[in-house]
């Protein structure tokens, strides 16, 4: 115990150095408090002034930018009008559902007059969105020759449309592709397989074939890219082909090959690709895209 308290003892010299380092301590805890209620809340307090001119040119780029990200709308056939895209177009979900219970029963819409009567869109309406409606080729004829579309074309082509520069879809890499919410490594390889057996993209409405690609991420994707450079095809003569050349398509395996032959036997030639809708197993919500790659031409 001697030894521990000899410790605590302390001359006076060295209490009076303990003291003035006490005090010491003591002033530099009030300096710091001092200069923290006096230096730093004056800084706080500082009102940030706003450069009016930077400010300006801020805002003048968000509206460039936000411009530029305009959505323009491509042509497109309106058989196969998603949820989503009929939103956009300004369809009320009672239009849409008409339209889809129409598609259900495995009938076509091949005319702008037809579309209004299955749908009911209002005249407002059809005017706005039917200059983009797209028919499959054995329409085509009939569209040019209507009078009335021609000129809500011409007059809607006088409209001021503020369109944004997209990529080409047939050169675009998977690292491109992943820029899409909702399309990852395994989706950006799958487009890019896909398009390589078809020999590269002929619309952009080919992007709903791809297996696993949801329509919204669809949507999300054709505002960024659109089919610029188209590939050169040879088409198939679908009145002279034979199985192992019609099953190269994409679109069809061996079996339905084999009953598109069968079907063009029993009817002694194909007249029209509506009658492909007739034939077990083909892909009706597809015929517009498949139709790009057939001939109708009857051997003589």
């Amino acid at each position: 115990m001697k030894k521990f308290r000899s410790h605590f003892k302390f001359n006076k010299q060295e209490q009076s150095g303990i003291f003035f380092l006490l005090l010491l301590i003591v002033f530099v805890q009030v300096g710091y408090l001092f200069y923290k209620s006096m230096v730093l809340g004056k800084l706080n307090n500082t009102t940030i002034s706003v450069n009016k001119d930077v400010q300006h040119q801020i805002n003048i780029l968000k509206q460039q930018k936000l411009q530029k990200e305009t959505l323009r709308i491509f042509l497109f056939n309106p058989n196969f009008i998603t949820d989503n895209k009929g939103y956009t177009l300004g369809m009320s979900l009672e239009e849409i559902n008409r339209l889809h219970a129409f598609r259900a029963q495995n009938k076509f819409v091949n005319s702008i007059e037809e579309f209004q009567k299955v749908s009911l869109v209002s005249d407002s309406l059809l005017d706005v969105i039917s200059p983009f409606f797209k028919f499959p080729d054995w329409v085509n004829t009939s569209l040019k020759n209507d009078k009335s579309f021609k000129i809500k074309t011409e007059n809607y082509q006088k409209k001021d449309i503020v369109s944004v520069i997209k990529q080409d879809l047939n050169s675009a890499m998977a690292s491109d592709l992943k820029i899409i919410s909702g399309i990852g490594d395994k989706l950006s390889e799958r487009i890019i397989k896909f398009r390589d057996k078809l020999g590269g993209f002929l619309v952009d409405e080919q992007l709903y074939d791809v297996y696993g690609l949801a329509p919204e991420v669809i949507e999300k994707a054709l505002n960024k890219f659109t089919v610029i450079d188209k590939p050169t095809i040879i088409k198939i003569n679908i009145n002279t082909c034979t199985v192992a050349e019609l099953s190269k398509l994409v679109y069809f395996n061996y079996a339905l090959s084999q009953n598109i032959l069968r079907y063009r036997e029993e009817k002694n030639g194909i007249q029209s690709f509506e009658e492909l809708n007739k034939i077990e197993g083909f892909p009706s919500d597809k015929i517009d895209r498949i139709s790009l790659y057939l001939l109708l031409k009857k051997e003589l």
